[in-house]
């Protein structure tokens, strides 16, 4: 069911409904009808909260924070700022104290599970940070999809190493998770860019980057991250799908430190779908990337400022019937010696998602040199039931010495590990 020299981890990361941040909640507007004031429920809340006298409202700020201050990080902060953001959607009203401001922002918040239902769809690329590891082993960023309640997606990250044998380790979660500060928002006449920021303290894995724009507001969705390498400097960019619930688009990430992020709309006729996938590097001054415009084939893209991709040229069409429905690539080309090598998806009957590869020329990314006749990965018998059955698929994989180091989503459910030894992958390729 696997390609003979696959080596399976006994690893799996697995959702977690007890991870949970705190979002904005907003009450829905009751019809017209049934009340025919001005006033939104939203100022029925706060009036409710502000006929309390000042003993009654500590209590039950107190019994807010029994219940849910060790949850969360700077509790009583996050209850003030929400409380501030709501001052729009209010009547005019009298001044709040300083407990009335934070129960009214405590009325106004929920704890969303956010992956309480689904953590898959994996990218892996090494970590800024290799100080302290052992000789011959790598320290990596993976990042995840997460889904939750209403399936929504968002982006969180999990930190591991590769020892030299090309055993692999994940370190566990913290107990917190909590979203990024908005340090800016800037409309623009595409999208709107995002900048976010994390604190230092906050360990990678309580890092949850939740969708902030409209056209985010379903979710973001299958992060294809990549180390690239400009000049000798090393940037973290990731392509995902913006979902709106009506309408998707690709974007970009952007990072140096997984600390601070901007997030910016792609353009052009090649971003209006999904599954991009950014070269490490420049290709003759170009930015490039593997992607699928037309929902069947893979194509070269190239573009000059990294942000409009227009054109391109197929160069992978379905071949063999495990890939007759359609083909998409798994992640970012992986640059080795002979060429890039580039892991692709192929559907086949009853849409079953197996994982694949190909072997592009180094300085012709257009030229097809090897591709896999077989799945290098299908779905197990054992590892087939889950939330969307009969899937496997990855968003980027990295090389470490003579291993690939492939992580992989099941059954859009968990996420699992495997390796390979390049040269029998390349063997197998023809």
């Amino acid at each position: 069911m696997h390609a003979t020299f696959l080596n399976r981890q006994a690893l799996h990361l697995r959702p977690d409904p007890a991870r949970v941040i705190v979002r904005p909640f907003k009450p829905a507007t009751e019809p017209r009808d049934l009340n025919p004031t001005d006033k939104t429920r939203a100022n029925h809340i706060v009036e409710r909260v502000l006929e309390l006298d000042s003993k009654e409202a500590e209590n039950q700020l107190a019994d807010v924070l029994e219940n849910f201050e060790g949850r969360h990080r700077n509790l009583l902060e996050t209850f003030e700022r929400r409380a501030d953001e709501m001052e729009e959607a209010l009547a005019a009203h009298c001044s709040f104290s300083r407990v009335q401001r934070q129960l009214v922002g405590a009325y106004f918040m929920n704890e969303y599970s956010f992956e309480a239902s689904a953590l898959f769809n994996p990218s892996i690329v090494p970590h800024p940070d290799q100080s302290g590891i052992a000789a011959g082993s790598l320290r990596f960023i993976l990042s995840l999809r997460a889904v939750g309640e209403g399936h929504v997606s968002s982006l969180t990250f999990r930190t591991g190493t590769v020892a030299a044998d090309g055993g692999i380790h994940v370190e566990p979660t913290v107990r917190l998770a909590s979203s990024p500060r908005i340090r800016h928002l800037i409309p623009g006449p595409i999208g709107d860019e995002v900048e976010l920021a994390f604190s230092p303290e906050q360990d990678i894995s309580e890092r949850v980057i939740f969708p902030v724009t409209e056209s985010q507001s379903h979710g973001i969705e299958d992060a294809r991250f990549v180390e690239f390498t400009d000049d000798g400097r090393k940037t973290y960019y990731a392509t995902y799908t913006a979902y709106m619930g009506t309408a998707i688009r690709s974007e970009l990430i952007e990072t140096s430190d997984f600390l601070s992020f901007r997030m910016s709309p792609l353009h052009g006729a090649a971003a209006r779908n999904k599954g991009m996938a950014l070269f490490p590097r420049r290709i003759d001054g170009k930015y490039a990337m593997i992607a699928r415009q037309d929902n069947e084939n893979l194509y070269l893209v190239y573009s000059d400022d990294l942000y409009r991709w227009e054109g391109g040229q197929a160069i992978l069409k379905p071949r063999f019937p495990w890939e007759f429905v359609q083909i998409g690539n798994c992640g970012s080309p992986i640059e080795l010696e002979e060429g890039w090598l580039l892991l692709t998806h192929g559907v086949g009957p009853v849409r079953r998602y197996s994982i694949g590869a190909a072997l592009l020329d180094k300085r012709d990314p257009s030229r097809v040199l090897a591709r896999s006749s077989e799945p290098l990965l299908r779905p197990e018998p054992s590892q087939r039931e889950g939330y969307v059955p009969n899937v496997v698929y990855t968003c980027g994989a990295l090389a470490h010495k003579d291993r690939i180091i492939l992580p992989y989503a099941v059954s859009d459910t968990y996420s699992h590990f495997a390796t390979m030894k390049v040269s029998a992958l390349l063997q197998a390729m023809s």
